[in-house]
């Protein structure tokens, strides 16, 4: 576990600490990430709302401020579940989504918030709200009253992500929203260089972590 520990260490030397750090921990061990907890890592992020329920709620018991971000793509019917485990969600990505989440505003955490997912390149693989909608689309969350407070965008993998990152800032200084989700494992410098506040590392700390 030195190897993480170190691998963590240098990562929040090289991430500005105007930037989140978020460990993706989505297939890790409630045991692999005590290393981190104890070394004060406590923004984390899950893809799956099950998984999350299984795995977080008894570390919380012993790390009670660490804070739990849902950053895969959430299904209608897991909204009341996901609502009453993680602190934001960074794939708001359509309208019955954004409705489903309105009517279980009663089961929002604490200072809960929202990042909306713009698919900036049109992959129809991904989710996502278009460039083009997403004026409408905002003009609907504020109609809802939803804690809307940043945007998030996964670029192509074949592309170079850094015109991506510069049209999603565009994007959230446009609308005044204050938090950007982007960059990864293999970006992050860019995301971060391009204005990115919180970056979502899970292979660059995890992937030779045993070696």
């Amino acid at each position: 576990m030195q190897h993480l520990i170190s691998r963590w260490q240098h990562l929040r030397q090289e991430i500005p600490p105007t930037v989140d750090l978020l460990v993706v921990s989505k297939k890790q061990s409630s045991e692999s990430l005590i290393p981190l907890l104890e070394a004060g890592q406590r923004l984390f992020g899950e893809n799956r709302v099950q998984e999350a329920a299984t795995k977080w709620p008894p570390l919380r018991e012993n790390f009670p401020d660490c804070q739990l971000h849902f950053i895969g793509h959430l299904q209608t019917n897991k909204v009341a579940q996901a609502l009453t485990l993680f602190d934001a969600i960074h794939s708001l990505d359509r309208p019955k989504l954004a409705q489903t989440l309105a009517q279980h505003r009663h089961l929002f955490r604490p200072n809960f918030y929202l990042f909306l997912q713009v698919n900036l390149a049109g992959e129809t693989q991904k989710s996502g709200i278009s460039p083009t909608e997403l004026a409408s689309f905002v003009g609907l969350c504020k109609t809802l009253n939803l804690p809307v407070q940043g945007l998030m965008t996964l670029p192509p993998q074949d592309q170079d992500p850094e015109p991506h990152f510069k049209e999603l800032k565009t994007l959230a200084d446009q609308y005044h929203l204050p938090k950007i989700s982007m960059g990864m494992s293999a970006d992050y410098h860019q995301a971060i260089a391009c204005g990115s506040t919180i970056v979502r590392i899970g292979t660059a700390l995890f992937a030779k972590a045993h070696v």
